[in-house]
Protein backbone atom coordinates (compact mmCIF):
# COMPACT_ATOMS: atom_id res chain seq x y z
CA UNK A 1 0.00 0.00 0.00
CA UNK A 2 1.63 3.27 -1.08
CA UNK A 3 1.88 6.17 1.39
CA UNK A 4 0.38 9.49 0.33
CA UNK A 5 2.70 12.49 0.25
CA UNK A 6 1.69 15.57 2.21
CA UNK A 7 2.69 19.10 1.20
CA UNK A 8 3.77 20.52 4.55
CA UNK A 9 5.23 23.71 3.08
CA UNK A 10 2.17 25.87 3.62
CA UNK A 11 1.51 24.33 7.06
CA UNK A 12 5.05 24.94 8.28
CA UNK A 13 5.11 28.48 6.93
CA UNK A 14 1.94 29.18 8.92
CA UNK A 15 3.39 27.64 12.11
CA UNK A 16 6.85 29.19 12.01
CA UNK A 17 6.41 32.22 9.83
CA UNK A 18 7.99 32.90 6.46
CA UNK A 19 11.68 32.35 6.11
CA UNK A 20 14.14 32.77 3.30
CA UNK A 21 15.51 29.43 4.37
CA UNK A 22 12.24 27.63 3.52
CA UNK A 23 12.05 25.10 0.66
CA UNK A 24 9.54 25.31 -2.24
CA UNK A 25 8.72 21.60 -2.08
CA UNK A 26 6.54 21.49 -5.25
CA UNK A 27 9.16 23.27 -7.34
CA UNK A 28 11.97 21.13 -5.98
CA UNK A 29 10.10 17.86 -6.63
CA UNK A 30 9.10 19.01 -10.14
CA UNK A 31 12.70 19.86 -11.03
CA UNK A 32 14.01 16.56 -9.72
CA UNK A 33 11.41 14.43 -11.52
CA UNK A 34 11.88 16.37 -14.78
CA UNK A 35 15.42 15.10 -14.95
CA UNK A 36 14.25 11.59 -14.11
CA UNK A 37 11.79 11.71 -17.04
CA UNK A 38 14.58 11.82 -19.63
CA UNK A 39 13.80 8.27 -20.92
CA UNK A 40 10.11 9.16 -21.11
CA UNK A 41 10.87 12.27 -23.16
CA UNK A 42 12.86 10.14 -25.60
CA UNK A 43 9.95 7.70 -25.94
CA UNK A 44 7.50 10.56 -26.58
CA UNK A 45 9.81 11.89 -29.26
CA UNK A 46 9.72 8.46 -30.91
CA UNK A 47 5.92 8.54 -30.75
CA UNK A 48 5.91 11.90 -32.53
CA UNK A 49 8.06 10.44 -35.29
CA UNK A 50 5.77 7.41 -35.56
CA UNK A 51 2.71 9.65 -35.84
CA UNK A 52 4.35 11.61 -38.65
CA UNK A 53 5.19 8.37 -40.46
CA UNK A 54 1.65 7.02 -39.98
CA UNK A 55 0.08 10.21 -41.32
CA UNK A 56 2.37 10.25 -44.36
CA UNK A 57 1.79 6.54 -45.03
CA UNK A 58 -1.99 6.90 -44.73
CA UNK A 59 -1.92 9.74 -47.26
CA UNK A 60 0.30 7.82 -49.66
CA UNK A 61 -1.88 4.72 -49.38
CA UNK A 62 -4.99 6.79 -50.19
CA UNK A 63 -3.30 8.36 -53.22
CA UNK A 64 -2.10 4.98 -54.47
CA UNK A 65 -5.60 3.56 -54.05
CA UNK A 66 -6.89 6.25 -56.43
CA UNK A 67 -4.38 5.07 -59.06
CA UNK A 68 -5.50 1.48 -58.50
CA UNK A 69 -9.16 2.50 -58.92
CA UNK A 70 -8.30 4.24 -62.21
CA UNK A 71 -6.61 1.11 -63.51
CA UNK A 72 -9.51 -1.05 -62.33
CA UNK A 73 -11.93 1.05 -64.38
CA UNK A 74 -9.80 0.27 -67.45
CA UNK A 75 -9.85 -3.48 -66.76
CA UNK A 76 -13.44 -3.83 -65.56
CA UNK A 77 -15.56 -5.89 -68.02
CA UNK A 78 -18.29 -3.31 -67.44
CA UNK A 79 -15.92 -0.34 -67.21
CA UNK A 80 -14.86 2.49 -69.48
CA UNK A 81 -13.42 0.31 -72.27
CA UNK A 82 -16.71 -1.57 -72.73
CA UNK A 83 -18.97 1.48 -72.52
CA UNK A 84 -20.86 2.16 -75.73
CA UNK A 85 -22.46 5.33 -77.00
CA UNK A 86 -25.10 5.94 -79.65
CA UNK A 87 -26.08 8.73 -82.02
CA UNK A 88 -29.02 9.28 -84.34
CA UNK A 89 -29.36 11.38 -87.48
CA UNK A 90 -32.94 12.21 -86.43
CA UNK A 91 -33.50 11.82 -82.68
CA UNK A 92 -37.04 13.23 -83.04
CA UNK A 93 -37.96 9.96 -84.81
CA UNK A 94 -35.73 7.41 -83.11
CA UNK A 95 -32.98 7.58 -80.48
CA UNK A 96 -31.03 4.75 -78.88
CA UNK A 97 -29.04 3.61 -75.86
CA UNK A 98 -26.51 0.78 -75.67
CA UNK A 99 -24.95 -1.31 -72.93
CA UNK A 100 -21.61 -3.14 -72.76
CA UNK A 101 -22.92 -6.13 -74.75
CA UNK A 102 -23.62 -4.02 -77.83
CA UNK A 103 -21.50 -4.27 -80.96
CA UNK A 104 -20.26 -1.20 -82.78
CA UNK A 105 -22.00 -0.57 -86.11
CA UNK A 106 -24.31 1.63 -88.23
CA UNK A 107 -28.00 0.74 -88.55
CA UNK A 108 -30.74 2.08 -90.82
CA UNK A 109 -34.13 2.44 -89.10
CA UNK A 110 -37.46 3.36 -90.73
CA UNK A 111 -40.48 3.92 -88.44
CA UNK A 112 -43.84 3.55 -90.21
CA UNK A 113 -46.14 3.25 -87.18
CA UNK A 114 -45.91 3.94 -83.44
CA UNK A 115 -47.33 1.58 -80.87
CA UNK A 116 -50.61 2.85 -79.39
CA UNK A 117 -52.66 2.03 -76.29
CA UNK A 118 -56.31 1.09 -76.61
CA UNK A 119 -58.93 3.23 -74.85
CA UNK A 120 -62.74 3.54 -74.72
CA UNK A 121 -65.16 5.94 -73.08
CA UNK A 122 -68.86 5.89 -72.25
CA UNK A 123 -71.56 8.37 -72.94
CA UNK A 124 -71.95 11.19 -70.42
CA UNK A 125 -74.22 11.14 -67.37
CA UNK A 126 -74.91 13.95 -64.95
CA UNK A 127 -72.22 13.02 -62.38
CA UNK A 128 -70.07 10.19 -61.08
CA UNK A 129 -72.80 9.35 -58.53
CA UNK A 130 -75.74 9.35 -60.96
CA UNK A 131 -77.72 6.11 -60.75
CA UNK A 132 -77.23 4.07 -63.90
CA UNK A 133 -79.74 1.89 -65.66
CA UNK A 134 -79.28 -1.81 -65.03
CA UNK A 135 -77.62 -3.87 -67.69
CA UNK A 136 -74.32 -5.45 -68.70
CA UNK A 137 -71.61 -5.36 -71.34
CA UNK A 138 -68.80 -7.64 -72.54
CA UNK A 139 -65.20 -6.52 -72.11
CA UNK A 140 -62.29 -8.29 -73.82
CA UNK A 141 -58.58 -7.45 -73.81
CA UNK A 142 -56.46 -8.79 -76.66
CA UNK A 143 -56.96 -12.52 -77.18
CA UNK A 144 -58.12 -13.03 -73.59
CA UNK A 145 -61.47 -14.31 -72.38
CA UNK A 146 -64.45 -11.99 -72.57
CA UNK A 147 -65.69 -10.74 -69.17
CA UNK A 148 -69.25 -9.68 -68.37
CA UNK A 149 -69.53 -6.36 -66.53
CA UNK A 150 -72.89 -6.02 -64.79
CA UNK A 151 -74.53 -2.83 -63.59
CA UNK A 152 -76.83 -3.65 -60.70
CA UNK A 153 -77.82 -2.29 -57.32
CA UNK A 154 -74.32 -2.87 -55.85
CA UNK A 155 -72.49 -1.07 -58.66
CA UNK A 156 -74.92 1.34 -60.33
CA UNK A 157 -72.82 4.53 -60.44
CA UNK A 158 -69.74 5.37 -62.51
CA UNK A 159 -67.61 5.45 -59.35
CA UNK A 160 -68.87 2.05 -58.20
CA UNK A 161 -68.55 0.55 -61.67
CA UNK A 162 -64.95 1.78 -62.08
CA UNK A 163 -64.02 0.28 -58.73
CA UNK A 164 -65.66 -3.05 -59.60
CA UNK A 165 -63.82 -3.29 -62.94
CA UNK A 166 -60.41 -2.48 -61.42
CA UNK A 167 -60.83 -5.18 -58.77
CA UNK A 168 -61.23 -7.87 -61.44
CA UNK A 169 -57.71 -7.44 -62.88
CA UNK A 170 -58.86 -7.60 -66.49
CA UNK A 171 -55.85 -5.73 -67.89
CA UNK A 172 -57.58 -2.36 -68.07
CA UNK A 173 -57.76 0.66 -65.79
CA UNK A 174 -61.19 2.22 -65.29
CA UNK A 175 -61.64 5.81 -64.13
CA UNK A 176 -64.24 8.56 -64.12
CA UNK A 177 -63.57 11.59 -66.31
CA UNK A 178 -65.69 14.72 -66.04
CA UNK A 179 -66.01 17.31 -68.80
CA UNK A 180 -68.45 20.03 -69.77
CA UNK A 181 -71.04 17.43 -70.81
CA UNK A 182 -70.93 15.44 -67.57
CA UNK A 183 -69.16 12.36 -66.22
CA UNK A 184 -67.89 9.44 -68.31
CA UNK A 185 -66.39 6.04 -67.63
CA UNK A 186 -62.96 5.75 -69.28
CA UNK A 187 -61.25 2.40 -69.92
CA UNK A 188 -57.55 2.32 -70.83
CA UNK A 189 -55.56 -0.82 -71.54
CA UNK A 190 -52.68 -1.56 -69.19
CA UNK A 191 -50.51 -2.58 -72.16
CA UNK A 192 -49.81 -0.91 -75.46
CA UNK A 193 -49.89 -2.73 -78.78
CA UNK A 194 -52.25 -5.17 -80.37
CA UNK A 195 -52.07 -7.58 -77.45
CA UNK A 196 -53.61 -4.90 -75.23
CA UNK A 197 -56.39 -3.88 -77.61
CA UNK A 198 -59.86 -3.60 -76.05
CA UNK A 199 -63.19 -4.65 -77.49
CA UNK A 200 -66.56 -3.84 -75.85
CA UNK A 201 -69.99 -5.25 -76.74
CA UNK A 202 -73.24 -4.10 -75.10
CA UNK A 203 -75.54 -6.92 -74.07
CA UNK A 204 -78.31 -4.57 -73.02
CA UNK A 205 -80.86 -3.30 -75.53
CA UNK A 206 -81.89 -0.52 -73.13
CA UNK A 207 -81.14 2.75 -74.87
CA UNK A 208 -80.58 4.35 -71.49
CA UNK A 209 -77.71 2.02 -70.65
CA UNK A 210 -74.08 3.10 -71.08
CA UNK A 211 -73.01 3.33 -74.68
CA UNK A 212 -69.23 3.08 -75.37
CA UNK A 213 -67.09 4.57 -78.10
CA UNK A 214 -63.55 3.64 -79.06
CA UNK A 215 -61.04 6.43 -78.55
CA UNK A 216 -57.90 4.61 -79.70
CA UNK A 217 -57.07 1.19 -81.03
CA UNK A 218 -54.18 -0.83 -79.58
CA UNK A 219 -51.59 -1.26 -82.35
CA UNK A 220 -48.03 -2.47 -82.55
CA UNK A 221 -45.19 -0.25 -83.67
CA UNK A 222 -44.01 -1.07 -87.19
CA UNK A 223 -40.44 -0.40 -88.27
CA UNK A 224 -37.62 -1.84 -90.28
CA UNK A 225 -34.06 -2.23 -88.97
CA UNK A 226 -31.49 -2.69 -91.71
CA UNK A 227 -34.37 -3.63 -94.01
CA UNK A 228 -35.82 -6.26 -91.68
CA UNK A 229 -39.51 -5.66 -90.75
CA UNK A 230 -40.06 -5.46 -86.97
CA UNK A 231 -43.27 -5.35 -84.97
CA UNK A 232 -43.16 -4.15 -81.36
CA UNK A 233 -45.90 -3.86 -78.75
CA UNK A 234 -44.17 -0.79 -77.31
CA UNK A 235 -42.24 2.18 -78.61
CA UNK A 236 -39.24 1.01 -76.60
CA UNK A 237 -37.79 -1.67 -78.83
CA UNK A 238 -35.32 -4.15 -77.32
CA UNK A 239 -33.85 -7.44 -78.49
CA UNK A 240 -33.61 -6.47 -82.15
CA UNK A 241 -29.98 -5.33 -81.86
CA UNK A 242 -28.00 -6.98 -79.04
CA UNK A 243 -27.50 -4.56 -76.18
CA UNK A 244 -29.27 -1.72 -78.00
CA UNK A 245 -32.60 -0.12 -77.07
CA UNK A 246 -34.43 1.87 -79.77
CA UNK A 247 -36.78 4.60 -78.53
CA UNK A 248 -39.45 5.50 -81.12
CA UNK A 249 -41.02 8.95 -80.87
CA UNK A 250 -42.37 9.66 -84.36
CA UNK A 251 -42.82 8.17 -87.84
CA UNK A 252 -40.90 9.02 -90.96
CA UNK A 253 -40.59 7.57 -94.42
CA UNK A 254 -36.93 8.62 -94.43
CA UNK A 255 -34.44 6.19 -92.93
CA UNK A 256 -32.70 7.29 -89.71
CA UNK A 257 -29.08 6.25 -89.24
CA UNK A 258 -28.33 4.99 -85.72
CA UNK A 259 -24.62 4.63 -84.89
CA UNK A 260 -23.36 2.42 -82.04
CA UNK A 261 -19.71 3.05 -81.12
CA UNK A 262 -17.26 2.77 -78.19
CA UNK A 263 -17.58 5.63 -75.72
CA UNK A 264 -14.19 7.18 -76.41
CA UNK A 265 -14.98 10.19 -74.22
CA UNK A 266 -15.36 7.95 -71.17
CA UNK A 267 -12.11 6.12 -71.95
CA UNK A 268 -10.27 9.40 -72.46
CA UNK A 269 -11.57 10.65 -69.11
CA UNK A 270 -10.44 7.44 -67.36
CA UNK A 271 -6.93 7.67 -68.83
CA UNK A 272 -6.71 11.36 -67.93
CA UNK A 273 -7.71 10.58 -64.34
CA UNK A 274 -5.06 7.86 -64.19
CA UNK A 275 -2.32 10.25 -65.35
CA UNK A 276 -3.42 12.90 -62.85
CA UNK A 277 -3.51 10.50 -59.89
CA UNK A 278 -0.24 8.85 -60.92
CA UNK A 279 1.43 12.27 -60.87
CA UNK A 280 0.07 12.94 -57.39
CA UNK A 281 1.58 9.69 -56.10
CA UNK A 282 4.99 9.99 -57.76
CA UNK A 283 5.34 13.57 -56.51
CA UNK A 284 4.43 12.49 -52.97
CA UNK A 285 6.97 9.65 -53.11
CA UNK A 286 9.68 11.89 -54.57
CA UNK A 287 9.15 14.42 -51.77
CA UNK A 288 10.14 11.78 -49.21
CA UNK A 289 13.63 11.65 -50.69
CA UNK A 290 14.06 15.31 -51.60
CA UNK A 291 17.30 16.86 -50.29
CA UNK A 292 16.90 20.27 -48.65
CA UNK A 293 19.33 23.18 -48.68
CA UNK A 294 21.34 21.69 -45.80
CA UNK A 295 21.78 18.39 -47.57
CA UNK A 296 19.24 16.55 -45.39
CA UNK A 297 16.08 14.66 -46.30
CA UNK A 298 12.88 16.00 -44.79
CA UNK A 299 10.41 13.21 -45.61
CA UNK A 300 8.88 11.21 -42.75
CA UNK A 301 9.17 8.05 -44.88
CA UNK A 302 12.69 8.62 -46.16
CA UNK A 303 13.93 5.51 -44.31
CA UNK A 304 11.00 3.30 -45.33
CA UNK A 305 12.29 0.64 -47.72
CA UNK A 306 8.78 -0.03 -49.03
CA UNK A 307 8.38 3.58 -50.16
CA UNK A 308 11.71 3.42 -51.97
CA UNK A 309 10.60 0.18 -53.63
CA UNK A 310 7.29 1.82 -54.63
CA UNK A 311 9.18 4.63 -56.34
CA UNK A 312 11.13 2.09 -58.40
CA UNK A 313 7.96 0.15 -59.27
CA UNK A 314 6.08 3.27 -60.38
CA UNK A 315 8.87 4.36 -62.68
CA UNK A 316 9.43 0.83 -64.02
CA UNK A 317 5.73 0.35 -64.79
CA UNK A 318 5.82 3.22 -67.26
CA UNK A 319 8.40 1.35 -69.30
CA UNK A 320 5.81 -1.31 -70.22
CA UNK A 321 6.15 -2.40 -73.83
CA UNK A 322 4.12 -5.60 -73.97
CA UNK A 323 0.82 -6.21 -75.70
CA UNK A 324 -0.09 -6.06 -79.37
CA UNK A 325 -2.26 -4.04 -81.69
CA UNK A 326 0.28 -1.35 -82.44
CA UNK A 327 -0.51 0.74 -79.33
CA UNK A 328 2.03 1.98 -76.77
CA UNK A 329 1.95 4.51 -73.96
CA UNK A 330 3.43 6.98 -76.44
CA UNK A 331 0.64 6.44 -78.96
CA UNK A 332 -1.82 7.06 -76.12
CA UNK A 333 -0.18 10.47 -75.75
CA UNK A 334 1.54 9.57 -72.45
CA UNK A 335 5.16 10.62 -71.95
CA UNK A 336 7.39 10.76 -68.86
CA UNK A 337 9.13 13.87 -67.59
CA UNK A 338 12.54 13.99 -65.89
CA UNK A 339 10.98 13.97 -62.41
CA UNK A 340 8.93 10.85 -63.17
CA UNK A 341 5.64 12.67 -63.67
CA UNK A 342 3.57 12.09 -66.81
CA UNK A 343 2.30 14.41 -69.52
CA UNK A 344 -0.82 13.55 -71.53
CA UNK A 345 -1.28 14.78 -75.10
CA UNK A 346 -5.06 14.81 -75.47
CA UNK A 347 -4.98 15.17 -79.24
CA UNK A 348 -2.78 12.11 -79.67
CA UNK A 349 -5.00 10.11 -77.33
CA UNK A 350 -8.18 11.14 -79.16
CA UNK A 351 -6.68 10.18 -82.53
CA UNK A 352 -5.63 6.73 -81.33
CA UNK A 353 -9.00 6.07 -79.70
CA UNK A 354 -10.76 7.06 -82.89
CA UNK A 355 -8.58 5.09 -85.30
CA UNK A 356 -7.48 2.04 -83.31
CA UNK A 357 -9.85 1.49 -80.41
CA UNK A 358 -9.42 -2.29 -80.48
CA UNK A 359 -5.66 -1.80 -80.21
CA UNK A 360 -6.12 0.45 -77.18
CA UNK A 361 -8.29 -2.18 -75.53
CA UNK A 362 -5.74 -4.90 -76.24
CA UNK A 363 -2.88 -2.78 -74.88
CA UNK A 364 -4.68 -1.94 -71.65
CA UNK A 365 -6.43 -5.26 -70.98
CA UNK A 366 -4.45 -7.82 -72.97
CA UNK A 367 -5.81 -11.01 -74.41
CA UNK A 368 -5.98 -12.77 -71.05
CA UNK A 369 -6.09 -9.97 -68.47
CA UNK A 370 -2.37 -9.40 -68.98
CA UNK A 371 -2.35 -5.90 -70.46
CA UNK A 372 -0.71 -2.77 -69.09
CA UNK A 373 -3.57 -1.81 -66.75
CA UNK A 374 -3.91 -5.36 -65.39
CA UNK A 375 -0.22 -5.86 -64.72
CA UNK A 376 0.28 -2.43 -63.20
CA UNK A 377 -2.74 -2.79 -60.91
CA UNK A 378 -1.60 -6.26 -59.81
CA UNK A 379 1.79 -4.84 -58.83
CA UNK A 380 0.09 -2.14 -56.73
CA UNK A 381 -1.70 -4.78 -54.68
CA UNK A 382 1.74 -5.68 -53.29
CA UNK A 383 1.32 -2.47 -51.29
CA UNK A 384 -2.47 -2.16 -50.99
CA UNK A 385 -3.63 -5.69 -50.17
CA UNK A 386 -5.65 -5.35 -46.95
CA UNK A 387 -4.16 -8.52 -45.49
CA UNK A 388 -0.55 -8.77 -46.60
CA UNK A 389 0.14 -5.50 -48.46
CA UNK A 390 3.40 -3.73 -47.61
CA UNK A 391 1.59 -0.57 -46.51
CA UNK A 392 -0.89 -2.58 -44.45
CA UNK A 393 1.95 -4.33 -42.61
CA UNK A 394 3.85 -1.04 -42.25
CA UNK A 395 0.89 0.63 -40.59
CA UNK A 396 0.30 -2.34 -38.32
CA UNK A 397 3.95 -2.30 -37.27
CA UNK A 398 3.87 1.45 -36.54
CA UNK A 399 0.69 1.05 -34.51
CA UNK A 400 2.23 -1.79 -32.48
CA UNK A 401 5.40 0.21 -31.88
CA UNK A 402 3.41 3.24 -30.74
CA UNK A 403 1.34 1.08 -28.35
CA UNK A 404 4.49 -0.49 -26.89
CA UNK A 405 6.00 2.96 -26.29
CA UNK A 406 2.83 4.16 -24.61
CA UNK A 407 2.85 1.11 -22.35
CA UNK A 408 6.48 1.87 -21.44
CA UNK A 409 5.56 5.45 -20.62
CA UNK A 410 2.61 4.35 -18.51
CA UNK A 411 4.71 1.78 -16.63
CA UNK A 412 7.52 4.28 -16.12
CA UNK A 413 5.09 6.77 -14.62
CA UNK A 414 3.54 4.13 -12.35
CA UNK A 415 6.65 2.30 -11.13
CA UNK A 416 9.35 4.98 -11.32
CA UNK A 417 8.08 8.54 -11.39
CA UNK A 418 5.19 8.23 -8.91
CA UNK A 419 7.30 6.53 -6.18
CA UNK A 420 10.10 9.05 -6.80
CA UNK A 421 7.67 11.96 -6.41
CA UNK A 422 6.35 10.53 -3.15
CA UNK A 423 9.85 9.94 -1.77
CA UNK A 424 11.15 13.37 -2.76
CA UNK A 425 8.08 15.12 -1.38
CA UNK A 426 8.47 13.39 1.98
CA UNK A 427 12.21 14.14 2.12
CA UNK A 428 11.84 17.78 1.18
CA UNK A 429 9.00 18.20 3.67
CA UNK A 430 11.20 16.80 6.46
CA UNK A 431 14.11 19.04 5.43
CA UNK A 432 11.90 22.09 5.32
CA UNK A 433 10.49 21.24 8.75
CA UNK A 434 14.00 21.08 10.12
CA UNK A 435 15.02 24.36 8.52
CA UNK A 436 11.95 26.21 9.69
CA UNK A 437 12.33 24.94 13.29
CA UNK A 438 15.98 26.04 13.61
CA UNK A 439 15.28 29.70 14.65
CA UNK A 440 13.17 28.52 17.60
CA UNK A 441 15.79 25.95 18.62
CA UNK A 442 18.50 28.66 18.48
CA UNK A 443 16.45 30.98 20.71
CA UNK A 444 15.93 28.22 23.25
CA UNK A 445 19.65 27.39 23.23
CA UNK A 446 20.61 31.06 23.69
CA UNK A 447 18.25 31.35 26.63
CA UNK A 448 19.71 28.27 28.29
CA UNK A 449 23.26 29.65 27.84
CA UNK A 450 22.27 33.07 29.13
CA UNK A 451 22.79 34.89 25.93
CA UNK A 452 20.66 37.93 25.42
CA UNK A 453 20.20 40.28 22.56
CA UNK A 454 23.26 42.51 22.17
CA UNK A 455 25.69 40.06 23.75
CA UNK A 456 28.11 38.09 21.66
Amino acid sequence: MSSSSVDLSSLLQAMYGSSSAGIDVNSAVSSATAAARAPETAWQSQQTTIQSQTTALDSLESQLTSVSDNLASLTDPLGALTSMTTSSTNASVVSATADASATAGNHSVVVTNLASTASWYSGAVASSSTTLASGSFQLKVGSGQSATITVDRSDNTLTGLASAINKQGLGVTASVVTDSEGARLALVSNNSGAAGDISITNDSTDSGFLQFQQAAQGKNAALTVDGIPISSATNTVTGVLTGVTLNLTSTSATAVNVVVAPDTAKVSSAISSFVSDYNTVIQAVNSQFAVDSTGGSGGALATDANVRMLQNDLLSAMGYSGGSGGVTLGSLGISMNNDGTLTLNSSTLASTLQNNFSGVKTFLQGSASNGFANQFNNSLQTYLDTTSGAFTLDLQSLNTENTDLQNQINDFETYTITPLQQSLTNNYNQAEMALLSMPNQQSQLNAELGYTTGKS
